[in-house]
């Protein structure tokens, strides 16, 4: 208020005065600033926004007090106080379920972050305001939370024998039949109460075990593992974003081997944390689609899972951009923020890559069917008719073609290294759709043929394997990666009786025993990435480069795939003294390591556990000591980075969508 003065005019607060308003009102903006920017995000807008709903929705029950207690009846049999709690409780979780059900990792995390906030939750949830009711709700909910925690996994497993049904997250009362955990097997079966067996299959899941926990320790989210540095490889083919490659590739193996918490662990990730959107990174479409992709269907074809039907259409929707092309034969890499797709420079004037464009069918057609949208099937469709038409001189397949002209790059065959894949997908695509897709059996069989004519060989002592070809010359040199092809001919044998039958068999025995061979005729007992044969040397390395291995599964493959068809006991034995070897030379205190050259007694390590070593090496060494029952090859067929897919009219876990929709014009 003003006042008068003695000279009769008016006077304002002296300066003492207001520089104490001044200073007051500074301080309160200082204290409003510091509250907005400054202090940690416990009360972060969107949680206190959520929150704040939620309790205003479910304020009415909150507020309304207990009726009595029946006189009859002690408080814990009232049926009043049974029911309004019940009510309440079927309340708050509907209204907050997806707070509630945040996972114990990240209850633990946020405890420090949230004390003050967690506490007033706490008193929000109490239902009823007499204080004794207080106190026995409080430690009913509380019984109720460790329970939930410990006993109800996200995907609940079976009894043994059921067809499995699991409910959906946010829909109870939906059921969705799933693979039970484990696998699914014939828990009667020999081979399944087998003692041997089964303390085989017990190590190989302790080798699991031992490579997931020092991952998860030491480079949880990110794409792999350093186990002798124990930090993350920010080397690897995705670089240092945290995509989880690990996590993705090995979730599966996890589910087949009935590790049920450490998937649990896996898949509260995904949901959480995976998502390719503002990553600014030039990925492999190849490698993006046999890990991400892949094996987010198996897990969706294994659970029913919605959570990875959404995750793995997202990642091939980023992946769309690189098929631009005048051929529709799509990149190499492209940048899934951008959609700029390119080549590697390296390949021969600009060439996309056999191995790379032509594996792609099973993910992508599968998806067509689970999603309704035909878009992805026909994007691989059109690279089919591509290779189907265009010349292949003597019938091979070159392993670079250009995405622009539609012209095959330098002649180089390979059924190794740039090549391997394409033909594995051939068959398997006809595989998966029943047997029914006779394109991908015909020019499967036409392909083979001609690699049994032109890249065939046998040495001078009886090994069988196939070689590179360059410009019409034999190198007379076989990669590792080739060794799948054991597996790949003897399947092509066991599905159908024809006049190549007989020699796909002997062929497949045969390259799968020079791989074996490769193994055991080094000191380590694991085999090198490419070896050679001549008049002087069969089945080694000579250059310094061809000598490391890196975990890789492909021999491993070969063995579980001619164990399924033939039940020969050696195949058992080859792989039990790979388990042996990757043990001896492989195992560190953190993890598992490649060696960098398999001819030393006492070989240096390389510093990286593959996501590949846990999503194909454990996975398919596993099932080598596994009853047929597991993953039966009728119904499944396994993408090349194992993850198993099932097979259309055979498998009731294909989870076929019921509507088609139409085709986006997007990309």
């Amino acid at each position: 208020m003003y006042r008068i003065g003695p000279i009769g005019r008016k006077s304002n607060f002296h300066s003492r005065e207001k520089c104490l308003i001044g200073l007051v009102l500074v301080t309160l903006c200082f204290l409003c600033f510091g509250g907005i920017f400054l202090l940690p995000d416990n009360f972060g807008g969107d949680r206190v926004l959520r929150v704040y709903k939620h309790f205003q929705k479910a304020g009415p029950e909150i507020f309304i007090p207990a009726p009595p207690l029946a006189a009859h009846a002690p408080r814990n049999e009232d049926p009043h106080f049974m029911g309004d709690r019940q009510r309440l409780e079927q309340k708050i979780r509907a209204e907050l379920g997806d707070i509630l059900d945040e996972p114990p990792a990240a209850q633990a995390a946020a405890a420090g972050e949230a004390g003050a906030f967690g506490a007033d939750a706490a008193n929000v949830q109490a239902p009823a305001p007499a204080a004794a009711l207080d106190e026995q709700l409080e430690q009913e909910r509380a019984e109720a939370e460790d329970a939930r925690h410990v006993a109800v996994p996200v995907l609940a497993a079976p009894a043994q024998g059921d067809s499995g049904t699991v409910s959906t997250h946010n829909n109870p009362a939906q059921q969705i039949i799933q693979l039970p955990m484990g696998g699914g097997g014939n828990e009667e079966a020999p081979d399944t109460l087998d003692a041997t067996l089964e303390e085989r299959r017990q190590k190989i899941k302790e080798m699991m075990e031992h490579a997931w926990r020092n991952y998860k320790l030491y480079a949880w989210g990110k794409n792999e593992l350093r186990p002798l540095s124990q930090r993350p490889h920010s080397g690897s083919i995705f670089g240092s974003y945290d995509l989880g490659a690990t996590i993705v590739d090995g979730l599966d193996t996890l589910y087949i081997m009935g590790l049920e918490n450490e998937y649990r662990e896996g898949r509260d990730w995904i949901e959480r944390k995976f998502t390719l959107d503002n990553i600014s990174a030039e990925l492999s479409v190849f490698e993006t689609n046999i890990r991400f992709v892949g094996g987010m269907l198996t897990l969706y074809a294994f659970t029913g899972d919605p959570l990875y039907k959404e995750k793995a259409q997202h990642v091939a929707d980023k992946l769309l951009p690189a098929f631009q092309t005048p051929t529709g034969i799509p990149y190499a890499l492209v940048n899934t923020k951008s959609g700029v797709a390119k080549n590697y420079g390296w390949a021969s004037g600009g060439s996309s890559i056999l191995s790379e464009f032509g594996t792609l069918h099973l993910e992508f057609a599968y998806l067509s069917d689970i999603t309704g949208n035909p878009l992805y099937r026909e994007r691989v469709q059109t690279i089919r008719q591509v290779l189907k038409e265009i010349e292949k001189p003597k019938g091979l397949y070159p392993n670079f073609l250009n995405p622009k002209t539609g012209k095959w790059g330098q002649l180089h065959m390979s059924l190794g290294a740039l090549g391997d894949s394409y033909y594995e997908y051939l068959l398997k695509a006809w595989l998966q759709s029943g047997q029914t897709d006779e394109e991908a059996r015909e020019m499967y069989d036409e392909a083979m043929v001609a690699i049994m004519d032109k890249m065939v060989r046998t040495s001078p002592n009886g090994l069988t394997y196939v070689s590179d070809l360059k410009f019409d010359r034999l190198e007379h040199k076989m990669d590792h990666l080739a060794c799948f092809s054991g597996g790949l001919f003897a399947l092509g044998a066991a599905t159908r009786q024809n006049e190549h039958r007989d020699k796909y068999m002997e062929v497949g025995k045969g390259i799968t025993n020079t791989c074996h061979e490769s193994y055991i005729r080094a000191p380590t007992q694991l085999g090198p990435e490419a070896f050679r044969f001549s008049d002087a040397v069969e089945a080694r390395a000579l250059r310094s480069q061809e000598k490391y291995y890196i975990l890789r599964p492909e021999t491993f493959e070969s063995y579980f795939v001619l164990w399924r068809l033939t039940h020969d006991q050696k195949y058992r034995d080859w792989g039990w003294e790979a388990v042996l070897a990757l043990e001896k030379h492989c195992r560190t205190p953190h993890g598992y390591c490649g060696l960098r050259n398999v001819y030393q007694q006492e070989p240096q390590k390389d510093d990286v556990q593959q996501s590949f070593f846990l999503a194909e090496t454990l996975k398919y060494l596993y099932l080598l000591f596994s009853d047929d029952s597991v993953l039966p090859l009728d119904e499944w067929v396994f993408n090349t980075e194992a993850h198993p897919l099932p097979i259309k009219g055979a498998n009731q876990y294909y989870r076929q969508a019921p509507v088609t929709l139409p085709v986006s014009n997007a990309s």
